[in-house]
């Protein structure tokens, strides 16, 4: 799927996933829908760039997510004279504070409120970003890089610079992996293992800055071209899964357990691109470095997944 079609299905989904909680909730809890250019765009999206049988199938996909939510969250529909207020968040709250929540599900009468991240057919975690200035220590860790770190990989963005001057292409650079994409993972690997030798919670703040929500729990609803939905909450700081006045939960959601170290960080086999960094409870994440763009640029893509998760990390996959 290319990407700006990716975006029109994430975007439709969204709203989908508005309409699941307008028909879910509306004959229980009175609902207030937020206007906004968000809104604006998902329903343009819903309504006139998908066929009909997308909106139908989104639409139950949608429906079984809510519903499974509600069973974690009931105070969706707890009594009350405020109304829920349903609200679509720009895309840019992602880039500029690390918010990856698109629908955010509030009560203001009980100052509470929950997010859903939505993604269509994927399960990916950020897409960041290395550059010859960026500070990924720093971003994603609260720990600047090193100056040895921005000298080595310095002169690798330098000739991207030189070379997109010149609107070259990538597909005509054919020792790429070898001149631009090992030693820039190289560096990288050894900048993140130099400062996870120097502070005992690299790997927890990693989790945390990968997973994404800047300091606030959210779920995660995955459309799936395989007629089920999956629901994923992380519940990293404790505000997910809280009883209602008068309800608990029906679904409990176990509490995750973040690694303390790093047990093994090395190129995927066979692979001039991938490291896959392994640490304890269980959890392995890859790292894939690529270009983003026809023409070469002086800045390099990560495709960040997670190879494997704790046993204990809860999710649902409900058919439809």
């Amino acid at each position: 799927m290319d990407t700006r079609n990716s975006s029109i299905k994430g975007k439709a989904y969204e709203y989908a996933c508005v309409l699941a909680l307008q028909e879910i909730v509306a004959p229980i809890h009175s609902i207030e829908l937020e206007q906004n250019e968000s809104l604006r765009i998902a329903k343009s999206r819903y309504e006139n760039d998908i066929s009909n049988q997308e909106k139908s199938d989104m639409l139950l996909s949608a429906k079984s997510g809510i519903e499974a939510i509600i069973e974690m969250e009931p105070k969706i529909i707890e009594d009350g004279v405020d109304k829920l207020t349903i609200s679509l968040q720009p895309d840019n709250i992602a880039t500029k504070l690390g918010d990856i929540r698109d629908v955010l599900i509030i009560r203001r009468e009980l100052s509470w409120e929950i997010g859903v991240s939505v993604k269509h057919n994927h399960a990916a975690l950020k897409h960041s970003r290395l550059s010859a200035t960026l500070d990924f220590g720093n971003v994603w860790l609260g720990t600047p890089c090193s100056q040895n770190y921005f000298n080595t990989i310095k002169p690798i963005f330098e000739r991207l610079q030189t070379l997109k001057n010149s609107s070259a292409k990538w597909n005509e650079m054919t020792d790429k992996e070898i001149s631009v994409y090992m030693p820039i993972l190289n560096a990288f690997k050894t900048e993140l293992e130099n400062i996870n030798d120097s502070h005992s919670d690299i790997t927890e703040k990693l989790i945390k800055y990968l997973i994404g929500g800047n300091g606030k729990d959210y779920y995660k609803l995955i459309h799936n071209n395989n007629h089920t939905t999956t629901i994923m909450p992380f519940n990293l700081y404790g505000t997910l899964n809280l009883p209602a006045s008068d309800t608990n939960p029906t679904i409990v959601i176990p509490k995750i357990k973040l690694p303390t170290r790093i047990i093994e960080f090395s190129y995927k086999t066979n692979s001039q691109t991938t490291l896959i960094l392994t640490l304890d409870n269980g959890w392995s994440i890859s790292f894939r470095i690529h270009n983003a763009s026809t023409i070469v640029e002086p800045s390099l893509k990560f495709d960040i997944q997670l190879q494997s998760q704790p046993a204990n990390i809860f999710y649902l996959n409900k058919e439809w």
